[in-house]
């Protein structure tokens, strides 16, 4: 056997069922859940897969998300260098004290009661996408017409960009995710995405408006004021996490709810099970498939391994959400499951800040599509679905269903 031969795997991305994660997640997870893995720059460490360690993992202060800390796509970094030199604002990447002061001034626009007055609003969009999709007549490509365009005008509208703008970003974000994607290819998206968003900060310390970046610019707790690299840092990153994984829970959602007709009807003639069937989609189509990696700043034990200081984690959220020490029959999808401690939103401190947005976003959506269209079906074949299995975020590319009497 050569050297080669003798390294550990990469992290599985290859799916035997489109609407399950990889096979060996779960053979790791029932055989050795803390596994030796490697990287794509090359660099081994270690892959989480049962929920109980993902969980403590995550909540641990012995782990950094510092990318100077982590391997690819951010490998050509100096261990020493500060996250705020290249990516300021870009909170996910950061570690107390800077995490905390970016987090303190956004926690504000996401709380319960700022969403619930959203909630009209977000009611209003979904009424609109639903109306254009009833009178083109079916087929339609859901992805298009409704999973995409909720959450990304719901979003622009928070941050006070233009709608119009949406094909130039989207691009640039799809771009962006790409799991085969150079280093030298994302520092340069990253860089025309950074631009696209100094220029609208710009624009907007001359002519503000009630809107999140605005507010941003003007914040009157932000010590010291913060600046438009600053915010553009935090604009991005809302943009990309605050439409990318809503917009294709969306998607494979519905297509998970018409592959299960039984949980369909359940939904249809129930609609008072709308919170349960949105966190158990989440739990079931966890579509962060490949999540940041954290580097080890102390010594750790999870479940018996001595982890170092100076490795690495990867925490498999698909894998701890299909745990069957915590999820009884994980692989049936089952929008009554009253006990549900999934860990599609992550945990500890990088908890996603917008967990509640998307809550809401999901729940307006399928109620609304389940009302107006109670008969909705596929209107193609599994094998044609294009999927997403090329991306950090799972889902398809289209789903074409239609509805009535329509082909």
């Amino acid at each position: 056997m050569s050297e080669t031969d003798q390294r550990p795997p990469t992290l599985p991305r290859q799916r035997t069922c489109p609407f399950s994660p990889p096979p060996e997640l779960e053979e790791l997870r029932g055989t050795d859940p803390i596994s030796r893995m490697r990287f794509a720059d090359d660099s081994e460490g270690w892959l989480l897969t049962r929920h109980a360690d993902v969980r403590a993992a995550l909540a641990s202060r012995s782990v950094s998300s510092h990318p100077g800390r982590t391997p690819q796509p951010w490998r050509n970094l100096a261990p020493e260098m500060r996250a705020e030199e290249y990516l300021p604002g870009f909170l996910i990447f950061m570690d107390p004290p800077n995490h905390s002061r970016y987090r303190r001034l956004l926690t504000k626009w996401f709380t319960m009661r700022a969403i619930r007055k959203l909630e009209p609003r977000i009611e209003q969009i979904v009424s609109d996408a639903l109306d254009a999709m009833e009178a083109e007549g079916g087929p339609v490509d859901l992805v298009q017409s409704f999973a995409l365009p909720i959450p990304l005008l719901v979003i622009c509208e928070l941050m006070g960009i233009r709608y119009d703008d949406r094909v130039e970003f989207m691009d640039m974000v799809l771009r962006l995710q790409d799991l085969e994607a150079t280093p030298e290819e994302l520092g340069a998206l990253g860089a025309k995405m950074n631009q696209f968003m100094i220029d609208l900060c710009a624009a907007k310390r001359k002519n503000p408006g009630d809107d999140l970046l605005s507010h941003l610019i003007q914040d009157p707790d932000a010590e010291p004021a913060l600046t438009d690299l600053e915010v553009a840092g935090i604009g991005v990153l809302m943009l990309i996490a605050g439409h990318e994984t809503s917009a294709n829970m969306l998607g494979i959602g519905t297509y998970t709810l018409l592959q299960n007709p039984g949980q369909w009807d359940l939904l249809r003639n129930d609609i008072g099970l709308i919170d349960q069937a949105v966190e158990e989609l989440l739990r079931h189509q966890t579509i962060v498939q490949q999540g940041l990696p954290r580097g080890v700043t102390e010594d750790m034990e999870i479940a018996g391994h001595a982890i170092k200081p100076g490795e690495t984690l990867l925490a498999s959220l698909p894998a701890a959400n299909r745990d069957p020490e915590v999820f009884p029959d994980p692989d049936r999808l089952d929008i009554t499951r009253e006990h549900n401690p999934h860990l599609a939103f992550g945990h500890g401190i990088h908890l996603c800040l917008g967990m509640e947005l998307a809550r809401v976003e999901m729940r307006c959506a399928w109620r609304g599509l389940v009302k107006r269209f109670p008969d909705l079906r596929m209107a193609a074949r599994i094998e044609d679905i294009p999927w997403r299995d090329d991306q950090i975020v799972y889902g398809v590319y289209k789903l074409p269903v239609t509805w009535g009497d329509a082909p």
